[in-house]
Parts: C-alpha cells; structure tokens; sequence
C-alpha cells in the first residue's frame, strides 16, 4: 500500500502561505557552506586571464552578496555572443562549479571566435543554503519576466539585456537532486496551498529545449558529448521525465519564456538548460562538474558551425 507524504511542516495543508509562515521558513534557513571562498575565491583566481565585473549586489538582512560575471578579455563586438549561467538555484552544485570549471579550462580556447559572458552563481544566498529558492521563499527561476519579484532575476536580466536580441547561445547549468523530491517540491506545494504529488527523479543527464523554437539537432549534440562524461536518463513508463514527453534521448521541452525560466532571458536561437543529477551511485561531483562543462563546449561548437 502506498503511504501518503507526511505533510509540509510549515503551513496549513490547502492554503497558502502568509507572512507568519515565510517568516518561519526563513528561521530554519541556515549557512551551510561559503559563497565568499568556495565561488567568489575561485573567480578572484580568475582575474589574469578574464575581465570580471559585479553586476549586482544582494542585501539580505546582514548578509552582502555581490553577484559577479566573467567575460571574455578583449570583447569584440563583432563576435557572437555566448552566455552560460550557473546556480539560478544555489543548491544545484555543479551548476555554479561546472560554469567554473568550463572559464578554467575550457574558455581561452574560443578567444576570438566569440564573446563569453559567464554568470556562475546567479542565486549566492540560496547557495550557501543550499535550496532552490531565495530569501524571500521565491524561485528566480521562475522570476525571468517584466516586474520580477526576485533580485537576483532582475540583475541577470540588467546584465545581458544588451546582448538579448543578438546572443547566439545560452546555456543555463542546473541539477535534478534526490532532495527535489524530500524537500523542494514538497516546499512548493505547502507553500501555494496545493497538493503534493509525488514523482519520480530522473537517474541521469537530460536537457531542457524550449518548446516555442525547438532546435533538437542543437539538443543532440549536446547530449552525445555529455554521453562521453556520464550517462543520459531514461524516460521513465509513461515516455516522460517530470511529467514532460521524451521528445528526443535525454531531452524534453518547456516555454521557457512563458514560465519566466533563466534559458528564456535572450532571443537567442541555441538555448538549453542542462539537468545533471549528482545523487547517483554512478557519478561523482567532479564528474557533474565535468558534464556540464563539456555540454558547455559542445553547445559553442554546434552553435559557431550552424551560423
């Protein structure tokens, strides 16, 4: 027999969140790990070889977070613009180390084919949480639209808002985690007064193509160079992986623009969002790491022999 989920032990099943109730959520939020030596550390190291700018700042309560972005050295307007943005939700690790790790290793090998701009922890307080969401109980990556009510959105969209009707890629890191099922969604649920429905975690690399302009050749490429780091999910019985059809071998299809998602914030026609998922026997965390840097590589190199 089935059990029911326990429920959310915030709230009152059914109806909404007020103030008392985010308030609480807030008190249980604690410091779990540091943004200041383990991101803004690695990106200070970065310095001699990129220019790197804080294009926003977070003040939350006491804490001071300035939002940073790598670009390329000697930008050249002429060259195609590519963005890669890690840590929309701070828990999803190799999201924010896997952008790092592609500026590290992998970024001075397109200097002069294209212009690199690299967000890589776009959600600081939500990082060193390690939730989804921000501190105001607010997924920004659902917040990438006109009057956002999440701050971190809005900077990132200040930042590449010169960029949004000529950049040729974006690609958006994020992870699938076990803790999307114990916690996040259970979170979600309680606090728009709706139920919890419970469903399976992907075990598996997949990515997220925008269902308005679909670019599945784009989507493949991706997919196979990843394919060479770690292994693709499955679409579970029903064809499907969260409720979305398999359209292709690890991919499945949103509106990121209509859902306000961080992949939807340019026009550019190769966008994907990546989903690693690091709780697997299978994988280690350099390994997520990895995959997301080489789907990084694989994407500019589709996309500069497509123009």
């Amino acid at each position: 027999m089935n059990m029911a989920p326990a429920p959310y032990p915030i709230g009152t099943s059914g109806t909404p969140w007020g103030d008392a109730e985010r308030s609480e959520w807030l008190s249980r939020q604690t410091r779990r790990r540091s943004y200041a030596s383990e991101v803004l550390g690695v990106i200070e190291r970065l310095r001699s070889r990129f220019d790197v700018e804080e294009y926003g700042c977070l003040d939350y309560g006491p804490d001071r977070y300035p939002l940073m972005a790598i670009r390329s050295r000697n930008w050249n307007d002429d060259l195609p613009v590519v963005l890669v943005t890690g840590g929309v939700h701070g828990y999803e690790t190799s999201g924010v180390h896997g952008a790092l790790r592609f500026v590290d290793k992998h970024a001075e090998a397109y200097a002069g084919r294209v212009n690199l701009l690299v967000a890589p922890c776009v959600s600081p307080w939500a990082y060193e949480r390690i939730h989804r969401w921000n501190r105001n109980a607010i997924d920004p990556n659902r917040s990438f639209h006109d009057d956002s009510p999440a701050e971190e959105s809005t900077a990132l969209m200040r930042l590449v808002a010169p960029y949004r009707d000529r950049a040729l890629i974006h690609i958006d890191l994020h992870e699938t985690t076990d803790t999307d099922e114990s916690e996040f969604r259970p979170a979600l649920a309680a606090r728009d007064g709706k139920p919890f429905e419970p469903a399976g975690i992907p075990d598996g690399f997949y990515v997220v193509d925008d269902s308005a302009n679909p670019q599945p050749e784009f989507q493949q490429a991706v997919i196979g160079a990843v394919e060479q780091v770690t292994h693709i999910a499955p679409a579970d019985d029903k064809g499907e992986i969260f409720g979305s059809p398999v359209v292709a071998r690890g991919v499945i299809e949103y509106p990121l623009t209509q859902w306000g998602l961080c992949a939807g914030v340019t026009r550019a026609p190769y966008r994907t969002t990546t989903e690693v998922y690091p709780d697997s026997p299978r994988v280690t965390p350099e390994q997520c790491n990895r995959a997301q840097a080489a789907a990084v590589c694989a994407a500019i190199t589709y996309g500069l022999a497509a123009r």
